[in-house]
């Protein structure tokens, strides 16, 4: 009846849909490779009746309001610390902002009761039996799922087994973006501050629960770089050379780098892939359609875990249908939020000096910054979800 269902991530994706399927009445497992639930990170947000229609639905509204950040207003500066350009806090924060660790936290409690976790285990082969899926772990075990989600993101695991190499489904977007958490020795006050030359930004943000803390947030334009993914020491070298010798507060924020346990380091990228699934394997969230920053991944990657959990339930399990009409509903919707991820670099590093003074010049214009948000909660709200019955006593399969 393809009730026993493998999840491959536990960040956001991942824990909203095992919440999902739970209600439908479906065995999740979600599997994830990191030894706990991630921590911290930066904030994300949702804005747009669609984004909130599904968080009241999950019932979470009340505890992320709870949690929420209250938003992160930014302002950006030049190299003596006057302010060129302020911007508010709903402009980046949407209608709630909560860190992503917090997000993920709610997700996995609320799911928890209906829902199996492995953590610090992967993936790595998967092979379509006439009945189900074989996973093997890299712990060694082997199990049999009736259906595969591919729930882990931009550099999606499950992706690469079953639909083919990494280079084939994410575009580098010529830039690269850091955070790492540092004492705020700066005295930033409440929101972020940031400083730019052409290609690079360098910005602090206060921790909003903590003022002592601090979060860096770096993004610098370069062509595609070889690294290592998981070589936190080599992806420091490359920061510091990409920002050695600027001014303002840069150095003192690089030589906090060189201590960061916590480095965030990847390409602002996007996915595309020209179908969500094959067999009985599907994609979900950034691994189907997704953009590394500004492309309203968390709100689709909620909104899509409703979608792909509702369908399955309404088709009875049939995951041809169910796998057709997920996509059949949301590709459009995914497509257009992820367009904003291709803008992100150029909006936060601007490649020329007459870049940056010319966003300056027309986001300090209220009636332009206005329509920049009201585009914001437009593009986020053009999908009409159907109200799927999520009592599991109703499913009659």
């Amino acid at each position: 009846m393809n009730r026993n269902v493998l999840i491959s991530g536990a960040s956001i994706a991942g824990p909203a849909l095992a919440y999902w399927l739970g209600r439908h009445g479906f065995q999740p497992t979600v599997v994830e490779l990191a030894p706990a639930l991630r921590q911290g990170g930066q904030a994300v947000d949702f804005r747009g009746e669609t984004h909130l229609t599904v968080l009241e639905r999950m019932g979470l509204l009340p505890e992320l309001r709870r949690i929420q950040t209250g938003g992160t207003p930014m302002r950006f500066v030049d190299e003596r610390g006057r302010t060129l350009l302020d911007l508010p806090a709903q402009f980046a924060g949407g209608e709630i902002e909560v860190l992503r660790g917090d997000l993920a936290r709610v997700l996995y409690e609320h799911s928890l009761p209906h829902a199996e976790y492995i953590f610090g285990d992967s993936i790595v082969s998967l092979t379509e039996t006439s009945s189900g899926v074989r996973a093997d772990f890299r712990s060694g075990i082997s199990r049999d799922f009736d259906l595969v989600i591919g729930a882990d993101g931009l550099h999606s695991n499950v992706r690469r087994l079953t639909f083919g190499p990494e280079e084939d489904y994410v575009s580098h977007l010529g830039y690269y973006a850091a955070t790492w958490q540092l004492p705020n020795d700066l005295g930033v006050g409440k929101g972020s501050v940031g400083y730019n030359v052409p290609g690079r930004l360098a910005a602090v943000g206060t921790d909003h629960r903590d003022p002592a803390r601090a979060g860096a947030f770096f993004v610098f334009a370069a062509p595609k770089l070889s690294y290592d993914r998981h070589d936190p020491e080599q992806q420091k070298r490359l920061i510091a050379g990409a920002f050695s010798g600027l001014g303002w507060e840069v150095p003192r924020l690089l030589a906090s780098l060189h201590q960061a346990p916590d480095l965030y380091f990847d390409s602002i990228s996007r996915a595309d892939a020209d179908t969500w699934s094959t067999g009985r394997v599907c994609l979900v969230g950034d691994a189907a359609c997704g953009a590394t920053i500004g492309g309203m991944g968390t709100g689709t990657a909620v909104v899509a875990a409703y979608v792909l959990a509702g369908e399955l339930a309404q088709a009875r399990g049939d995951h041809r249908a169910a796998f057709a009409r997920y996509e059949s509903r949301l590709r459009k919707y995914a497509e257009g939020c992820q367009t904003g991820g291709d803008r992100t670099g150029k909006f936060l590093a601007p490649a020329t000096a007459t870049g940056i003074r010319l966003r300056n010049t027309l986001l300090s214009r209220r009636l332009f910054l206005n329509g920049m948000l009201k585009l914001g909660e437009k593009v986020s709200s053009t999908v009409t979800l159907p109200d799927y019955p999520a009592d599991p006593s109703r499913v009659s399969w």
